[in-house]
């Protein structure tokens, strides 16, 4: 009897211990479980992803630190408003707990864990730290072999594809967030990070000892550590493709804005230069041509792009920012940040770099009415451009400027602690049709992946929607394009096709681009898969305004399930392709339900607008 007593006891304390190591979402949907070193993602019972080694070294502490015990659980709720993004209301629950480890001389690490209702957030924090620097970090997220995968190959700006694979084996080993993998049929995760703060870099993945691990690279910190320091946090979203595009994940965790008045904060529609007139932003007439363009579709922004410091014919810049404004439309204005890209680049450059020139700098634009600025050309992950963004944001806040970050890495949870940054490139986008004819068989594949990738994790300046060609020709149909106009967030939606082709639409599409949002109540996904295709609906009020894309070269109808939305008797107006070169167009307001089918040409798509 006393050895069944003992055994029961051993089993039991056993029992106790699995528990005591095991985090599980409010909704037990989501649970990571640590055993023997290893942490595991699980979802619905499901393992899904496991992170095989934890930790982080140091100068002082170059040997891995030893699992201890895991602290007591608590739970956490996030309730919070956002200015722009697929949701201006978020919340979101999770189950917190302290994993606590300890180095060789007793100096404690930390790694906090939060299970969220779809998905997982965990950093490591350090204390009392003394002329240390970071070293490495241990952190690694291992796939089942075969399992389908979406990553980008790493660059500093984050402009590549996301090519379907089911191995990490290849020439490349350094990828770019997020990571889209599907490790069962119909689950998916994503991988990322949020929250980059001074003394961080951000980080990165590489897969180069093992196709199927992917080990969290830290980019170049070289910032002395004193006191209390943390990691950004990791950030793994979980579940359907719905649940991950849908997911407010990255911003969940990011700190909240110290902003007390963001009235002046504004997203909108931009009419952007570029795209047609790689040259144009020296030359008043054809500025003069986009900001009468936005007067007609009464949008509220105009870009003017590089260059603007070499203007011709005895203009100045001032003389564009005064007609803009003349005609009741905000300009924003673009800079070299003089970090990346600089010999043989465009101008201005070095006005941003030193504070006292970058107060100068951002005071002349407030005093102008410039609304925003455009910053281009940064030089990667590193702590330094990490620091020098901040720097931007907070000077651009002081003198009520909107910030655009181009050539920049992805959005980390910024557009939350910082929301006058309202859109950042990181994404092989329309500008790519200026540069090399790749784009042209790729658009429609890499259109119909992004939503489930790069958009998941914050504003996208894809610079979307061109009716007509820029140096390399497009395939994808009118109606697709248009589509992209809702299917991409982003706080500054900048329009890329010249004046003449605009106006050239139908006024139903120009009317359409007048009224059309940037700032959404929700978000859902309707239907579709990476490359594949998407249907998407986003909700302004109390109209929705639902984006289908096909990414294949062949036609398709798809059968939708509309029963997400709770329509009843909508108004309806629907855009779609004739496949009629001469008349491209077809705009239906007859309709008095939503269709059961929809028909996507090749490359192509539609948008329906129900209210």
């Amino acid at each position: 009897m006393k050895r069944v007593i003992i055994l029961c006891a051993t089993l039991f304390m056993g029992s106790a211990l699995a528990f005591a190591q095991r985090l599980t979402s409010p909704n037990g949907k989501v649970a990571v479980e640590y055993d023997q070193g290893e942490y595991e993602l699980t979802y619905r019972g499901k393992d899904i992803l496991s992170i095989p080694s934890a930790g982080i070294l140091t100068a002082h502490h170059s040997t891995p630190a030893q699992f201890k015990s895991m602290g007591k659980k608590t739970k956490i709720k996030v309730d919070y408003q956002m200015l722009q993004g697929k949701r201006l209301h978020c919340t979101n629950r999770a189950t917190e707990a302290v994993f606590h480890y300890e180095y060789a001389d007793g100096t404690p690490l930390r790694l906090v864990m939060r299970v969220f209702d779809n998905g997982i957030a965990f950093r490591y924090e350090l204390s009392s730290l003394s002329d240390d620097r970071l070293k490495d970090e241990l952190t690694a997220f291992e796939l089942e072999d075969g399992t389908r995968r979406w990553i980008q190959k790493w660059s500093e700006g984050y402009e590549e594809f996301f090519p379907l694979t089911t191995s990490g084996e290849g020439p490349n080993r350094h990828w770019g967030y997020p990571a889209l993998i599907e490790p069962e049929a119909g689950t998916f995760a994503l991988i990322s990070e949020s929250n980059i703060e001074r003394r961080q870099s951000a980080s990165s993945l590489k897969n180069e000892q093992d196709g199927d691990i992917y080990k969290v690279y830290p980019d170049v910190n070289e910032v002395a550590l004193n006191g209390d320091w943390h990691t950004p946090w990791r950030v793994v979203m979980v579940g359907s493709l719905a649940d991950i595009v849908e997911s407010t994940l990255v911003t969940d965790v990011a700190e909240e804005s110290k902003l007390t008045d963001t009235s002046w904060i504004k997203p909108g529609v931009v009419s952007w230069i570029y795209w047609a007139y790689n040259h144009g932003s020296n030359d008043f007439n054809i500025i003069k041509k986009y900001v009468d363009l936005a007067v007609a579709l009464r949008l509220p922004y105009v870009l003017i792009d590089a260059e603007w410091d070499e203007f011709k014919d005895g203009k100045t810049v001032e003389d564009a920012i005064r007609y803009a404004k003349d005609q009741g439309i905000r300009p924003m204005i673009w800079y070299n940040s003089s970090v990346g890209w600089i010999n043989g680049a465009p101008g201005p450059k070095f006005r941003l770099n030193k504070p006292e020139d970058r107060e100068k700098e951002f005071a002349w634009c407030e005093s102008l009415g410039v609304a925003g600025v455009k910053i281009d050309f940064f030089s990667g992950d590193n702590e330094m451009n990490m620091g020098y963004c901040i720097d931007l944001l907070e000077a651009a806040a002081r003198h009520h400027l909107l910030v655009n970050f181009h050539g920049a890495p992805i959005p980390r949870g910024w557009q939350r602690t910082y929301p006058n940054l309202l859109s950042t490139e990181g994404v092989y986008g329309a500008e790519w049709y200026n540069n090399v004819p790749t784009f042209t068989k790729k658009a429609a594949a890499h259109n119909a992946t992004l939503p489930f990738t790069r958009n998941v994790i914050g504003p996208m300046d894809y610079t979307p929607c061109a009716f007509s060609d820029s140096q390399h020709p497009h395939i994808t149909t009118h109606a697709h394009e248009l589509a992209l106009t809702v299917l991409f967030e982003s706080g500054l939606q900048h329009l890329a096709d010249r004046p003449e082709s605009f106006l050239a639409q139908p006024q139903p599409v120009q009317d359409f681009l007048s009224l059309l949002p940037n700032v959404w109540d929700e978000t859902r996904l309707i239907a579709g898969y990476p490359g594949d295709y998407v249907i998407m609906a986003r909700r302004s009020g109390t109209k929705w305004y639902i984006a289908a894309i096909n990414g294949k070269d062949n036609e398709r109808t798809i059968k939708v399930d509309w029963s997400r939305l709770r329509l009843k008797r909508p108004t309806l107006t629907m855009f779609s392709d004739t496949g009629n070169a001469s008349s491209p167009w077809n705009v239906d307001t007859s309709l008095k339900q939503l269709p059961t089918t929809l028909r996507l040409l090749p490359r192509g798509g539609a948008v329906i607008v129900a209210q």
